[in-house]
Order: C-alpha cells, then structure tokens, then sequence
C-alpha cells in the first residue's frame, strides 16, 4: 500500500510523534508498504523533498516561524496532487491536522488518525481546547479508524469526540534504545528528567523539589535532558535556589540516540511529572532501560502506575512531598526486572493491520478494538 503521514513535526525534530514516526516509517517501509512524510518546516532550513530510511519526506513552509501554529497552506496542495491509499494523521493539535482533514476529505480518501495528546503550557490554548474538539469532530468522526496510544487516550477522546469507543484502535508507543555503552555504570544519586522544556512538562517541580531533597540525599543531582521555550525560567529557577553545582540542563540531539541511552542508564532514578501524557515515549525508554521511574499520577501516566511499571506521586504534590519521594526511590536502589514493554515492531505490525483492514473495507464498526495484543500486565481501574 501507499501510505502518506501527515504530521506538524518530523525528524530531526525531537519529540514523541517525531520519534514516532521515525520508528514505525522504515518498518512500515520494510513490511512492503511505500510511505510518504508530508510534514512542515517554519524554518526553511531543512530540503523539501528527501529520503530518510526509506521514507519519502516533503516538507512545505509554515507560520509563524516561532510559534507552534504550523498554518501551512501547502499541505492541502500537496494532498490535492499526490496519489495514496490510506492517509494517516499524526496528531491532533495544529492547523495541519484541518488543513489536511479537508483535503482527504475533498479527494474522498480514507484515513486514520492517532491523537498523540499531549499538554500545552498555553492558558489560552488550553482554554479552548473543548471548543477546537467542537470543530474537528464532524472530520474526525469519519475516519475509517481512529487510534489511541493508550487506553486513557482512547477513552478520552471517545467521549469527548462522541465516538463509539469501538471505533478506536489502542496501539502503544514501542520501547527501544540502544544499549548502553560498556563503560556506563548507575550513578545512584543521579535524577533524569527527559522531554521538551515546556512549563506543562513539569520539569519545574522536580527543580524545586532539589533543596528538600538534598538534605535527605547529600549528593543528589539533577540531569534535565531537552530544549524548549521555558528553558530560561527552568535556569533562572536553578539560580535562584543556587543550584548551580546540582541541576544541569542539556539538549541532547535526536540523532544521538546513544548518548541519550547512556545518560538514562546512568540514572538512579527517571521522572517526569507533567501535567498531562498520553503515553509518553521518555518514559518507556527509560523503562526500557531498566530504570525505576516516578510520575504524576494524572493522565496516560498514571495508566502506567496502574500496570505496576512505575510509582506514582498526586500532580499537586509539594516540593517537601516531591523531595520524599525521590528520596524514597533512590534509597531503595530499585532492581527493575526485564518488562515485557511494547515494541516498535509491534507497532508497525498493529498499524499495518490496521492499514489492511480499511483498505479490504472492514471500517470501524467491529465489536472488538484492534490493536497489540496486550502484553503489559493487565490495568486495575482507570487512570487515576
């Protein structure tokens, strides 16, 4: 099949749809399918057509530059004049997603679309978040399958799209990174927090958790590995608690995935407490790395606490709380077992399924979801 991925942001951008995409394309590509990549570039520094792993990426302008609107006209044009059997949408959350929805749905093409949710440091956007759901729910609503990358997901958007909960597939992120290099050993005082420098992040509060912390745990550090808008107001915070000597923030490119992998198996504990996950991408691989992982108990993040992958602190817990908690895992010196994560095989493999079926016409009036068969110990309740 033909197979065209419509999404805001790709390689070598950094970030769980870009990694995504990275991860399923080639073995999507090497399953015999053909896929094509039409992203964007506010920039204008990257080619407009290339080959990456196989897949055909084309790039078209988008505005404002700094600004995570991405208006770009050029994806109607380009899925105007290109020729596919199945469009898969990659998100949710930008003007592509519109833009593109009313081209598929001018050329009469069927599409799937995964929601990838994730939170956003925006009041405003956040705001009208129910009233952006209001507008895409016609479109969205006739796509042949709808996905979710986690049982919260798919529950969320069921009822706030007014979708039977039948119509979506639940396909995981995979887990993967590479192994360790042989000389990196577990610093046992050393915290990791990974992923796009946005307030929602909640990069923040493990900042401000570092005093507290550091008079239970003397020789705690703090790595927060990744770039963003809210990268001054994370260093001005560092400074204003002198913690200097204590907290480092450092980008680590997304082709450097071994040095990202060297840096969480290096870690005594991996946190992330954000405000809002569906099934973030960071922390499987940190699992996937066989580190113990503390979280916010909100969203797809507290689904995972439910499976017993990771500990789960309240979202408005205090520094002194949060302080606590680290402190606890990191003198347990936790013994984190092989997990039978999911993996990006099985992510392909569900996708191309899932490709298969509405190509053959078998829509998404089945009584049964399809998608990975569940291989992460069963949930108790929902998230919490």
């Amino acid at each position: 099949m033909r197979i065209l991925m419509v999404a805001a942001r790709c390689h070598p951008f950094v970030g769980g749809i870009e990694t995504h995409i990275q991860e399923v394309g080639p073995r999507l590509v090497a399953r015999g399918h053909t896929v094509d990549v039409l992203t964007t570039d506010p920039s204008g520094q990257w080619p407009i057509q290339e080959t990456v792993r196989g897949m055909n990426v084309q790039r078209v302008p988008a505005w404002p530059k700094h600004r995570d609107f991405y208006v770009a006209p050029g994806i109607f044009a380009a899925i105007n004049r290109g020729s596919w059997d199945l469009v898969h949408f990659q998100g949710y959350g930008t003007f592509v997603t519109p833009i593109g929805l009313l081209a598929t749905l001018h050329r009469d093409l069927p599409f799937v679309l995964t929601f990838h949710s994730g939170g956003h440091s925006s009041r405003l956007r956040n705001a009208v978040r129910s009233t952006q759901h209001a507008l895409l729910r016609p479109m969205i609503s006739r796509a042949a399958r709808l996905i979710g990358v986690s049982e919260f997901e798919a529950d969320f958007f069921s009822a706030r799209m007014g979708v039977p909960r039948r119509s979506f597939a639940v396909i995981p992120n995979g887990a993967a990174m590479p192994a360790p290099s042989s000389n990196v050993t577990v610093e046992p005082n050393l915290i990791v927090s990974s992923g796009r420098l946005e307030r929602y992040k909640g990069h923040h509060r493990a900042i401000a958790a570092m005093p507290d912390l550091i008079r239970r745990v003397p020789d705690a550090r703090l790595h927060i590995a990744g770039a963003g808008p809210y990268e001054r107001v994370l260093r001005s915070l560092v400074d204003s608690l002198g913690l200097e000597n204590r907290v480092t923030i450092a980008a680590i490119p997304g082709s450097e995935r071994q040095k990202l992998a060297d840096l969480l198996a290096s870690a005594g504990l991996f946190v992330l407490f954000s405000d809002y996950e569906a099934h973030p991408v960071a922390v499987m691989e940190a699992l996937s790395l066989r580190r113990p992982v503390l979280v916010s108990d909100t969203s797809g993040l507290g689904e995972l606490a439910d499976k017993g992958l990771c500990r789960a602190i309240p979202l408005d817990a205090n520094p002194e709380d949060i302080a606590a908690a680290m402190a606890d895992e990191l003198e347990a010196r936790r013994q984190i077992p092989n997990l039978a994560l999911p993996n990006w095989d099985d992510c392909a493999q569900a996708l191309s399924d899932v490709y298969e079926d509405v190509f053959n016409g078998r829509l998404m009036s089945r009584a049964e979801p399809h998608g990975i068969p569940r291989r992460l110990p069963e949930a108790g309740a929902q998230c919490r």
